[in-house]
Protein backbone atom coordinates (compact mmCIF):
# COMPACT_ATOMS: atom_id res chain seq x y z
CA UNK A 1 0.00 0.00 0.00
CA UNK A 2 1.64 3.67 -0.74
CA UNK A 3 1.38 6.51 1.83
CA UNK A 4 -1.19 7.83 -0.31
CA UNK A 5 -3.87 5.18 -0.39
CA UNK A 6 -2.91 4.38 3.10
CA UNK A 7 -3.66 8.16 3.93
CA UNK A 8 -6.42 8.60 2.53
CA UNK A 9 -7.85 5.72 4.73
CA UNK A 10 -6.95 6.86 7.63
CA UNK A 11 -8.35 10.17 6.64
CA UNK A 12 -11.80 8.13 5.96
CA UNK A 13 -11.27 6.46 9.57
CA UNK A 14 -10.39 9.18 11.65
CA UNK A 15 -13.58 11.22 10.04
CA UNK A 16 -15.65 8.52 11.24
CA UNK A 17 -14.37 10.01 14.72
CA UNK A 18 -15.01 13.84 13.75
CA UNK A 19 -11.26 14.26 12.96
CA UNK A 20 -10.22 16.09 10.04
CA UNK A 21 -6.54 14.99 9.57
CA UNK A 22 -5.89 17.44 7.01
CA UNK A 23 -6.73 20.11 9.21
CA UNK A 24 -4.30 18.16 11.86
CA UNK A 25 -1.29 18.05 9.85
CA UNK A 26 -1.61 21.87 8.78
CA UNK A 27 -1.69 23.05 12.11
CA UNK A 28 1.40 20.34 13.23
CA UNK A 29 3.79 22.19 10.88
CA UNK A 30 3.28 25.69 12.40
CA UNK A 31 4.37 25.06 15.56
CA UNK A 32 7.64 25.43 15.82
CA UNK A 33 10.20 23.09 18.37
CA UNK A 34 13.62 24.84 19.39
CA UNK A 35 16.42 22.07 18.94
CA UNK A 36 19.14 21.98 21.85
CA UNK A 37 22.53 22.34 20.55
CA UNK A 38 23.89 21.13 23.30
CA UNK A 39 22.71 17.49 22.68
CA UNK A 40 25.43 17.35 19.64
CA UNK A 41 28.92 17.77 21.76
CA UNK A 42 27.28 17.08 25.15
CA UNK A 43 26.77 20.51 26.55
CA UNK A 44 31.04 21.52 26.29
CA UNK A 45 30.52 24.79 24.21
CA UNK A 46 33.32 26.15 22.53
CA UNK A 47 34.77 28.83 25.14
CA UNK A 48 38.40 27.34 24.66
CA UNK A 49 40.21 24.14 22.91
CA UNK A 50 38.83 20.90 24.72
CA UNK A 51 35.85 22.75 26.64
CA UNK A 52 34.12 20.02 28.43
CA UNK A 53 31.11 20.12 30.26
CA UNK A 54 32.17 20.41 34.20
CA UNK A 55 29.75 20.82 37.29
CA UNK A 56 26.84 23.26 37.77
CA UNK A 57 24.49 20.01 38.56
CA UNK A 58 24.83 18.77 35.17
CA UNK A 59 26.09 15.15 34.02
CA UNK A 60 26.46 13.54 30.84
CA UNK A 61 27.22 10.18 30.07
CA UNK A 62 28.93 8.46 27.54
CA UNK A 63 31.60 8.52 25.23
CA UNK A 64 30.15 7.56 22.17
CA UNK A 65 32.87 8.51 18.99
CA UNK A 66 32.08 11.44 16.74
CA UNK A 67 30.79 14.11 18.86
CA UNK A 68 31.20 17.74 17.33
CA UNK A 69 34.25 19.61 18.26
CA UNK A 70 34.16 23.22 16.58
CA UNK A 71 31.23 25.22 15.59
CA UNK A 72 31.37 24.41 12.07
CA UNK A 73 31.03 20.44 12.75
CA UNK A 74 28.00 21.32 15.51
CA UNK A 75 26.01 23.25 12.22
CA UNK A 76 27.15 19.91 10.06
CA UNK A 77 25.47 17.86 12.50
CA UNK A 78 22.80 20.23 13.07
CA UNK A 79 21.70 20.06 9.36
CA UNK A 80 22.09 16.44 8.95
CA UNK A 81 19.68 16.39 11.90
CA UNK A 82 17.32 18.96 10.28
CA UNK A 83 17.35 16.57 7.25
CA UNK A 84 15.93 13.72 8.91
CA UNK A 85 12.80 15.66 10.82
CA UNK A 86 9.87 17.06 9.72
CA UNK A 87 7.94 20.11 10.90
CA UNK A 88 8.87 23.61 11.97
CA UNK A 89 12.37 24.01 14.48
CA UNK A 90 14.27 26.94 15.86
CA UNK A 91 17.75 26.79 17.68
CA UNK A 92 18.40 27.37 21.16
CA UNK A 93 21.52 27.74 21.71
CA UNK A 94 23.86 28.33 25.40
CA UNK A 95 26.01 31.44 25.78
CA UNK A 96 29.25 28.80 26.26
CA UNK A 97 29.31 28.36 22.21
CA UNK A 98 30.38 31.42 21.33
CA UNK A 99 32.35 31.98 18.40
CA UNK A 100 35.49 33.03 20.43
CA UNK A 101 37.64 32.98 17.69
CA UNK A 102 40.92 31.82 20.28
CA UNK A 103 40.73 35.11 21.89
CA UNK A 104 40.45 35.18 25.93
CA UNK A 105 36.90 36.11 26.78
CA UNK A 106 34.86 35.64 30.42
CA UNK A 107 31.08 35.38 30.31
CA UNK A 108 30.96 38.73 31.84
CA UNK A 109 32.17 40.91 28.49
CA UNK A 110 30.59 38.41 26.29
CA UNK A 111 29.06 40.86 23.24
CA UNK A 112 26.99 40.26 20.02
CA UNK A 113 29.59 40.44 17.67
CA UNK A 114 30.55 36.58 19.36
CA UNK A 115 27.29 34.97 17.96
CA UNK A 116 27.29 36.79 14.47
CA UNK A 117 28.82 33.29 13.28
CA UNK A 118 26.07 31.34 14.93
CA UNK A 119 23.32 34.34 13.42
CA UNK A 120 24.75 34.33 9.68
CA UNK A 121 23.90 30.49 9.84
CA UNK A 122 21.11 30.33 11.03
CA UNK A 123 19.66 32.91 8.84
CA UNK A 124 20.94 30.90 5.61
CA UNK A 125 18.86 28.33 7.34
CA UNK A 126 15.75 30.26 7.53
CA UNK A 127 16.25 29.41 10.73
CA UNK A 128 15.22 31.29 14.29
CA UNK A 129 17.56 31.23 17.21
CA UNK A 130 16.94 30.98 21.05
CA UNK A 131 19.33 32.01 23.99
CA UNK A 132 20.64 30.64 27.34
CA UNK A 133 22.83 32.27 30.08
CA UNK A 134 25.15 29.79 30.93
CA UNK A 135 25.69 29.37 34.94
CA UNK A 136 27.82 26.01 35.13
CA UNK A 137 31.65 24.98 33.78
CA UNK A 138 33.07 27.85 35.08
CA UNK A 139 35.46 28.47 37.87
CA UNK A 140 32.93 31.05 39.43
CA UNK A 141 30.26 28.19 39.31
CA UNK A 142 31.73 25.96 41.73
CA UNK A 143 29.27 27.15 44.72
CA UNK A 144 26.81 29.83 44.25
CA UNK A 145 26.12 31.96 41.44
CA UNK A 146 22.92 34.24 41.54
CA UNK A 147 22.51 33.29 45.17
CA UNK A 148 25.85 33.92 46.29
CA UNK A 149 26.95 35.83 49.62
CA UNK A 150 30.11 36.74 47.94
CA UNK A 151 28.86 40.37 45.91
CA UNK A 152 32.12 39.89 43.07
CA UNK A 153 30.64 36.42 42.27
CA UNK A 154 27.56 37.56 42.10
CA UNK A 155 28.38 40.79 40.14
CA UNK A 156 29.65 38.56 37.64
CA UNK A 157 27.02 36.61 36.88
CA UNK A 158 24.59 39.79 36.75
CA UNK A 159 26.81 41.21 34.05
CA UNK A 160 26.95 37.51 32.46
CA UNK A 161 23.18 37.01 32.23
CA UNK A 162 22.22 41.06 30.96
CA UNK A 163 24.94 40.45 28.32
CA UNK A 164 22.88 37.55 27.24
CA UNK A 165 19.64 39.78 27.34
CA UNK A 166 21.26 42.00 24.73
CA UNK A 167 22.70 38.90 22.48
CA UNK A 168 19.09 37.79 22.48
CA UNK A 169 17.79 40.90 22.03
CA UNK A 170 20.35 41.11 19.13
CA UNK A 171 19.46 38.08 17.69
CA UNK A 172 15.33 39.07 18.32
CA UNK A 173 15.92 42.00 16.23
CA UNK A 174 18.40 41.18 13.64
CA UNK A 175 15.85 37.72 13.04
CA UNK A 176 12.60 39.88 13.28
CA UNK A 177 10.92 37.16 15.93
CA UNK A 178 11.31 37.21 19.32
CA UNK A 179 14.47 35.36 20.92
CA UNK A 180 13.42 33.31 24.02
CA UNK A 181 16.44 33.93 26.50
CA UNK A 182 16.56 31.42 29.42
CA UNK A 183 18.01 31.83 33.08
CA UNK A 184 18.26 28.45 34.93
CA UNK A 185 20.89 28.52 37.71
CA UNK A 186 21.69 25.20 39.86
CA UNK A 187 22.33 27.33 42.98
CA UNK A 188 21.51 25.29 46.48
CA UNK A 189 23.44 23.05 49.22
CA UNK A 190 23.74 19.61 49.21
CA UNK A 191 22.54 19.39 52.95
CA UNK A 192 20.36 21.51 54.99
CA UNK A 193 20.82 25.27 55.01
CA UNK A 194 21.25 27.45 57.81
CA UNK A 195 18.61 30.03 56.51
CA UNK A 196 16.37 29.15 53.29
CA UNK A 197 15.35 32.52 53.04
CA UNK A 198 18.27 34.41 52.47
CA UNK A 199 19.35 32.89 49.12
CA UNK A 200 15.83 33.39 47.19
CA UNK A 201 15.84 37.24 49.12
CA UNK A 202 19.58 37.18 47.18
CA UNK A 203 18.39 35.57 44.11
CA UNK A 204 15.50 38.18 43.98
CA UNK A 205 17.30 40.98 44.06
CA UNK A 206 20.04 39.75 41.40
CA UNK A 207 17.37 38.67 39.01
CA UNK A 208 15.16 42.23 39.32
CA UNK A 209 19.10 43.97 38.62
CA UNK A 210 19.18 41.70 35.69
CA UNK A 211 15.85 42.25 34.01
CA UNK A 212 16.12 46.14 35.17
CA UNK A 213 16.83 47.36 31.47
CA UNK A 214 13.48 46.94 29.51
CA UNK A 215 13.89 45.69 26.02
CA UNK A 216 10.84 45.30 23.59
CA UNK A 217 9.01 41.92 23.82
CA UNK A 218 9.08 42.20 20.11
CA UNK A 219 13.15 41.23 20.27
CA UNK A 220 13.44 39.20 23.38
CA UNK A 221 11.40 37.12 26.17
CA UNK A 222 12.56 36.23 29.28
CA UNK A 223 12.08 33.15 31.35
CA UNK A 224 13.09 31.54 34.20
CA UNK A 225 13.34 28.00 34.96
CA UNK A 226 12.98 26.01 38.09
CA UNK A 227 14.34 22.60 39.53
CA UNK A 228 13.05 20.32 42.62
CA UNK A 229 17.01 19.21 43.24
CA UNK A 230 20.42 18.56 41.26
CA UNK A 231 23.67 17.06 42.38
CA UNK A 232 24.89 18.13 44.68
CA UNK A 233 22.08 20.09 45.74
CA UNK A 234 19.74 17.41 47.07
CA UNK A 235 18.30 19.13 50.06
CA UNK A 236 18.39 22.76 48.98
CA UNK A 237 17.62 24.41 45.10
CA UNK A 238 16.82 28.20 45.56
CA UNK A 239 15.09 28.43 42.21
CA UNK A 240 11.97 26.44 43.13
CA UNK A 241 8.96 26.02 41.47
CA UNK A 242 7.42 27.91 44.03
CA UNK A 243 10.27 30.63 43.83
CA UNK A 244 9.95 31.40 39.97
CA UNK A 245 6.07 30.81 39.67
CA UNK A 246 5.87 33.72 42.25
CA UNK A 247 8.84 35.90 40.69
CA UNK A 248 7.10 34.78 37.08
CA UNK A 249 3.62 36.48 37.92
CA UNK A 250 4.82 39.18 40.03
CA UNK A 251 7.86 40.31 37.16
CA UNK A 252 5.24 39.70 34.14
CA UNK A 253 7.63 37.22 32.50
CA UNK A 254 7.64 33.77 31.21
CA UNK A 255 8.08 30.37 32.92
CA UNK A 256 10.31 27.95 31.71
CA UNK A 257 8.70 24.36 32.98
CA UNK A 258 11.59 21.19 31.98
CA UNK A 259 9.88 18.07 32.38
CA UNK A 260 12.40 16.49 34.16
CA UNK A 261 12.93 19.66 36.82
CA UNK A 262 10.17 17.63 39.27
CA UNK A 263 8.88 15.07 41.55
CA UNK A 264 9.04 11.86 39.60
CA UNK A 265 5.26 11.42 40.33
CA UNK A 266 4.36 14.97 39.37
CA UNK A 267 2.56 15.38 36.41
CA UNK A 268 3.74 18.12 34.51
CA UNK A 269 1.45 18.35 32.03
CA UNK A 270 -1.37 18.96 34.17
CA UNK A 271 0.60 22.03 35.50
CA UNK A 272 0.06 23.76 32.01
CA UNK A 273 -3.79 24.46 32.48
CA UNK A 274 -3.32 25.90 35.86
CA UNK A 275 0.10 28.07 35.17
CA UNK A 276 -1.47 29.42 31.89
CA UNK A 277 -4.72 31.71 34.06
CA UNK A 278 -1.85 33.47 35.38
CA UNK A 279 1.11 33.34 33.15
CA UNK A 280 0.37 34.15 29.89
CA UNK A 281 3.38 32.65 28.26
CA UNK A 282 5.11 29.74 29.15
CA UNK A 283 8.47 27.78 27.72
CA UNK A 284 8.26 24.39 27.86
CA UNK A 285 11.74 21.96 28.33
CA UNK A 286 10.79 18.73 26.67
CA UNK A 287 13.14 16.16 28.31
CA UNK A 288 12.90 12.35 29.52
CA UNK A 289 14.26 12.21 33.70
CA UNK A 290 14.39 7.80 34.63
CA UNK A 291 14.46 8.63 38.09
CA UNK A 292 15.85 11.24 38.17
CA UNK A 293 16.42 14.59 35.91
CA UNK A 294 18.67 12.51 33.41
CA UNK A 295 17.78 14.02 30.74
CA UNK A 296 17.24 11.44 28.75
CA UNK A 297 16.73 11.08 24.97
CA UNK A 298 12.98 11.97 24.36
CA UNK A 299 10.38 9.33 23.25
CA UNK A 300 7.03 9.05 23.10
CA UNK A 301 5.72 7.81 25.94
CA UNK A 302 2.49 8.73 27.96
CA UNK A 303 4.34 11.79 29.85
CA UNK A 304 4.95 13.07 26.36
CA UNK A 305 2.21 11.83 24.56
CA UNK A 306 -0.10 14.31 27.95
CA UNK A 307 2.00 16.81 27.31
CA UNK A 308 1.34 16.94 23.83
CA UNK A 309 -2.15 16.82 24.93
CA UNK A 310 -2.08 19.70 27.07
CA UNK A 311 -0.54 21.63 24.76
CA UNK A 312 -2.94 21.78 21.98
CA UNK A 313 -5.80 21.13 24.16
CA UNK A 314 -5.07 24.46 25.59
CA UNK A 315 -5.61 26.44 22.41
CA UNK A 316 -2.69 28.81 22.65
CA UNK A 317 0.00 27.11 21.07
CA UNK A 318 1.59 30.68 20.30
CA UNK A 319 2.24 31.19 24.31
CA UNK A 320 3.44 27.73 25.35
CA UNK A 321 6.75 27.53 23.38
CA UNK A 322 8.16 24.23 22.96
CA UNK A 323 12.20 23.43 23.38
CA UNK A 324 13.82 20.23 23.37
CA UNK A 325 16.40 19.96 26.60
CA UNK A 326 18.15 16.22 26.48
CA UNK A 327 21.88 14.99 25.80
CA UNK A 328 23.20 11.31 25.97
CA UNK A 329 26.96 11.04 24.92
CA UNK A 330 26.50 6.84 24.93
CA UNK A 331 24.77 6.85 21.93
CA UNK A 332 24.85 8.34 17.86
CA UNK A 333 23.93 12.24 18.93
CA UNK A 334 22.76 12.83 15.52
CA UNK A 335 20.26 9.76 15.90
CA UNK A 336 19.53 10.99 19.42
CA UNK A 337 18.51 14.41 18.14
CA UNK A 338 16.14 12.89 15.28
CA UNK A 339 14.70 10.61 17.63
CA UNK A 340 14.20 13.27 20.44
CA UNK A 341 12.64 15.58 17.64
CA UNK A 342 9.99 13.07 16.18
CA UNK A 343 8.91 11.80 18.97
CA UNK A 344 8.20 15.22 19.86
CA UNK A 345 6.35 15.84 16.73
CA UNK A 346 4.62 12.83 17.04
CA UNK A 347 3.23 13.70 20.59
CA UNK A 348 2.07 16.98 19.39
CA UNK A 349 0.24 14.89 15.84
CA UNK A 350 -1.39 12.17 18.69
CA UNK A 351 -2.90 15.25 20.20
CA UNK A 352 -3.95 17.45 17.05
CA UNK A 353 -5.45 13.60 16.51
CA UNK A 354 -7.80 13.07 19.42
CA UNK A 355 -11.61 13.28 19.39
CA UNK A 356 -11.67 16.06 21.66
CA UNK A 357 -15.67 16.71 20.39
CA UNK A 358 -16.64 12.82 21.01
CA UNK A 359 -14.08 12.85 24.36
CA UNK A 360 -16.37 16.36 25.91
CA UNK A 361 -19.29 14.66 24.92
CA UNK A 362 -19.02 11.68 26.80
CA UNK A 363 -18.15 13.55 29.52
CA UNK A 364 -20.84 15.85 29.34
CA UNK A 365 -22.89 12.59 29.42
CA UNK A 366 -21.34 11.47 32.43
CA UNK A 367 -20.29 8.45 30.11
CA UNK A 368 -16.80 8.02 31.55
CA UNK A 369 -16.32 4.31 30.69
CA UNK A 370 -17.04 6.13 26.57
CA UNK A 371 -14.35 8.30 27.54
CA UNK A 372 -11.90 6.36 28.97
CA UNK A 373 -12.51 3.15 26.06
CA UNK A 374 -11.76 6.16 23.82
CA UNK A 375 -8.45 7.02 25.50
CA UNK A 376 -7.43 3.75 25.30
CA UNK A 377 -8.89 3.31 21.80
CA UNK A 378 -6.34 6.18 19.97
CA UNK A 379 -3.12 4.54 22.02
CA UNK A 380 -3.41 1.90 19.58
CA UNK A 381 -5.02 3.41 16.64
CA UNK A 382 -3.98 1.34 13.79
CA UNK A 383 -4.75 4.69 11.48
CA UNK A 384 -1.64 6.82 13.35
CA UNK A 385 1.16 5.69 11.18
CA UNK A 386 -0.21 6.79 8.31
CA UNK A 387 -0.71 10.21 9.03
CA UNK A 388 2.64 10.36 10.06
CA UNK A 389 3.84 8.93 6.95
CA UNK A 390 2.24 11.51 4.99
CA UNK A 391 3.47 14.22 7.18
CA UNK A 392 6.72 12.75 6.58
CA UNK A 393 6.30 12.44 2.88
CA UNK A 394 5.18 16.18 2.58
CA UNK A 395 8.19 17.52 4.54
CA UNK A 396 10.66 15.61 2.48
CA UNK A 397 12.08 13.68 5.13
CA UNK A 398 12.97 10.02 5.50
CA UNK A 399 10.50 7.48 7.07
CA UNK A 400 10.51 6.07 10.75
CA UNK A 401 12.29 2.88 8.70
CA UNK A 402 15.38 4.80 6.84
CA UNK A 403 16.18 6.34 9.72
CA UNK A 404 18.83 4.11 10.97
CA UNK A 405 19.94 3.74 7.78
CA UNK A 406 20.88 7.55 7.86
CA UNK A 407 22.25 8.20 10.75
CA UNK A 408 24.49 4.89 10.20
CA UNK A 409 25.75 6.16 6.89
CA UNK A 410 26.55 9.93 8.18
CA UNK A 411 28.04 8.29 10.94
CA UNK A 412 30.41 5.98 8.76
CA UNK A 413 31.43 9.63 6.36
CA UNK A 414 31.67 11.89 8.60
CA UNK A 415 31.71 11.42 12.73
CA UNK A 416 33.69 8.53 12.54
CA UNK A 417 36.10 10.46 11.27
CA UNK A 418 36.97 13.14 13.78
CA UNK A 419 39.14 10.56 15.81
Amino acid sequence: MNINTAYQWAKEEYAALGVDTDKALFQLVKIPISLNCWQGDDVGGFEHPNSKLEGGGIQVTGSYPGKARNILELQQDIEKTLSLIPGTYRLNLHANYADLKGKKIDRDALLPEHFKTWLDWAQSKNINLDFNSTFFSHPKANDLTLCSKDKGIRDFWIEHAKRCREIGAYFGEKQKNPCIHNIWIADGMKDIPADRLIYRSILSDSLDEILKKKISSLYLKDSVESKVFGIGTESYVAGSHEFYLGYAISRNILLTLDLGHYHPTENVADKLSAIMLTIDEILLHISRPVRWDSDHVVIFNDDLRVTGEEIIKSKKTEKIHIGLDFFDGSINRIGAWTLGCRSTQKALLAALLQPQHTLTIYEDEKNFFGRLFLFEQMKTFPFFGFVWQKYCEEAGVPQDYEIIKYVKEYEKLVTNKRG
